[in-house]
């Protein structure tokens, strides 16, 4: 009797264990498109990405840097006063009505052979919005301005 409850606790845990490590798989494989990292240009001119790694690239849109191509795609500068990198929008979707010169952005997508080919593109939602990121980026680098002020 005492064999057979050692049997089945050692089964029990063992199958716990395999349990957990199926989890842990689990959620690590679900993290591995959800996590990208939000860098400025500075960050990007320093440190260059591998050409297959996703990622946010948030700054201003250089003021007469927007230029429209076939479609939707239509490329543009994201800067933050301290480095530019240069946008090709590779997207499906039109560019978004708050989309304009001098405003934050965030891009997401690849940096391959000095361009960053954005998939995605998320503008301001009204006049005085800035994402936080990009904000905090600008004061670093000196650029920021309040808009309250």
């Amino acid at each position: 009797m005492k064999s057979l409850k050692k049997r089945r606790r050692i089964q029990v845990i063992v199958a716990a264990a395999v349990a957990l490590v199926i989890a842990v798989a689990l959620i690590g494989y679900g993290f591995r498109d959800g996590i990208n990292l939000y860098r400025s240009p500075a960050q990007v001119a320093e440190a260059t990405p591998e050409p297959d790694e996703y990622f946010q690239l948030g700054g201003l849109v250089k003021e007469g840097s927007i230029v429209n191509r076939d479609g939707v795609s239509f490329d543009f500068v994201i800067t933050d006063g301290a480095a530019e990198i240069p946008v090709s929008y590779v997207g499906r979707d039109p560019r978004p009505d708050l989309f304009t010169e001098g405003q934050g952005t965030i891009a997401k997508g690849y940096y391959r052979d000095g361009r960053f080919e954005a998939r995605d593109l998320l503008a301001k939602h009204d006049e005085t919005y800035m994402p936080k990121e990009v904000m905090d980026t600008l004061k670093e680098s000196g650029v920021y301005q309040d808009p309250n002020s």
